[in-house]
């Protein structure tokens, strides 16, 4: 069957729907921003975008292409630096910030680091963490949108970039970081995953239209949990696409990937 959307446009309608209006988040470039940008031409007017460079609440009439591009300081609230965005962090006024990485394991934890050998020696390197620990560590809750394969949905991780829950409920707590804060939301193009609030373990919470449970279970190389009230994620609007394809990115930069 055939979709009106791409799996781009889907992981970004499904994240910008996350985002609350009057909160502060933290984004990235590519679909992280293009979510933001559509979460403020629908239902969060308010919503205040904060970059690591040190831009926070620009008016984000153009899509930028890197957290330095300078439309992210456009018409903004602060015109700051990195050390601002990073005590904003610290400070716990950040309610929500995207991550990535190339391995995620059950708990959320993210590996942005390294695949296979050792830190000296690795098969293959990756730029690291930049503030992606910061923001893992001390956001309020943080939200990833990737691909779902079992090569990136992994039991264990290479190296632990970003942390996640750690090794389950109260390890956050037991090492130190601060309460209440953790993993949220994992959108993909197959469903959107949460966390067992007892066990703190990803689990599968709303199927997108036409996937099986079967699908998304088998796109991961750990054990997936079910959420006693699995839903059915609804498709991309008529609205949301047509401000996401001809405001948010029009020249599809990122949602033609």
């Amino acid at each position: 069957m055939s979709r009106a959307y791409n799996d781009m446009e889907l992981m970004v309608c499904v994240a910008s729907r996350f985002l609350e209006d009057h909160s502060l988040v933290v984004v990235g470039t590519g679909g992280p921003c293009a979510a933001t940008m559509l979460a403020q031409r629908t239902h969060a007017p308010n919503l205040v975008a904060m970059f690591e460079a040190g831009g926070a609440g620009a008016r984000l009439e153009a899509l930028p292409i890197s957290v330095g591009d300078s439309r992210t300081w456009h018409r903004g609230i602060t015109s700051g630096s990195m050390a601002d965005t990073m005590t904003a962090i610290a400070r716990g006024q950040v309610d929500v910030c995207f991550l990535g990485g190339a391995q995620i394991d059950p708990y959320g934890n993210l590996n942005s680091t390294l695949i296979g050998g050792t830190y000296e020696k690795p098969k293959v390197r990756f730029p690291g963490s930049g503030g992606a620990n910061d923001l893992a560590s001390h956001a309020w809750r943080t939200m990833v949108i990737t691909p779902q394969d079992p090569r990136r949905f992994v039991e264990e991780l290479d190296f632990i970039t970003s942390p996640g829950y750690l090794t389950g409920r109260g390890a956050r707590e037991a090492a130190g970081l601060p309460p209440g804060t953790g993993p949220y939301k994992v959108v993909t193009q197959l469903s959107v995953l949460g966390y067992d609030p007892e066990t703190c373990r990803m689990r599968v919470e709303s199927l997108h239209p036409g996937v099986s449970l079967q699908q998304v279970l088998d796109a991961s190389s750990f054990e997936l949990g079910v959420a006693p009230n699995l839903g059915e994620t609804e498709p991309p609007s008529a609205t949301e696409l047509r401000l996401l394809r001809h405001q948010v990115d029009p020249t599809g930069l990122f949602i033609g990937r």
